[in-house]
């Protein structure tokens, strides 16, 4: 029982330090660069290529966390439009590194250097249109994490 107590309480002792960190002044860091795009690679269908660089040293975390996880994991929101319709999930492409801090007990599904997130949608006509939302993320270093930080898109569909 010991053994549990002091375990969750090392997860409690890094959320306080994770959340600190948020809070102490570091948000005007962005090691993250984002850029998106749009490929047509079909008849009325196109890739929207949601581009994560990411600068040495830092991590930006997977859409799916292992269930010890307390890492923020990267979330998409995509704006409802009646033009298209989405094919199938997100998709990442790229390195995905499993991290394990035994000391913690905790492990995280992180990437390094660039992730690139792809949704492919299906124009119900062939028309102009946009494919707009947002992405909220997480990213740390080996010592400190940033606050989650939203982004907004618009991809232009030609």
């Amino acid at each position: 029982m010991q053994g549990i107590q002091n375990k969750n309480m090392r997860k409690l002792f890094l959320l306080a330090v994770v959340l600190f960190g948020a809070l102490s002044g570091k948000a005007q860091l962005n090691p993250i660069t984002w850029s998106f795009a749009a490929k047509k690679i079909g008849d009325k269908l196109y890739q929207i290529e949601m581009k994560a660089t990411i600068q040495t040293k830092w991590h930006l975390y997977s859409q799916t966390q292992p269930d010890d996880a307390i890492a923020i994991p990267t979330t998409f929101t995509i704006n409802a439009n009646p033009l298209f319709s989405k094919e199938g999930k997100i998709k990442e492409v790229g390195k995905v590194e499993k991290f394990t801090d035994a000391d913690l007990g905790v492990s995280a599904n992180q990437y390094s250097k660039t992730v690139t997130f792809i949704q492919k949608i299906k124009l119900k006509a062939n028309v102009k249109t946009n494919f707009t939302g947002n992405v909220e993320y997480q990213t740390c270093d080996d010592h400190q994490c940033l606050p989650p930080k939203k982004v907004n898109f618009s991809v232009a569909i030609k």
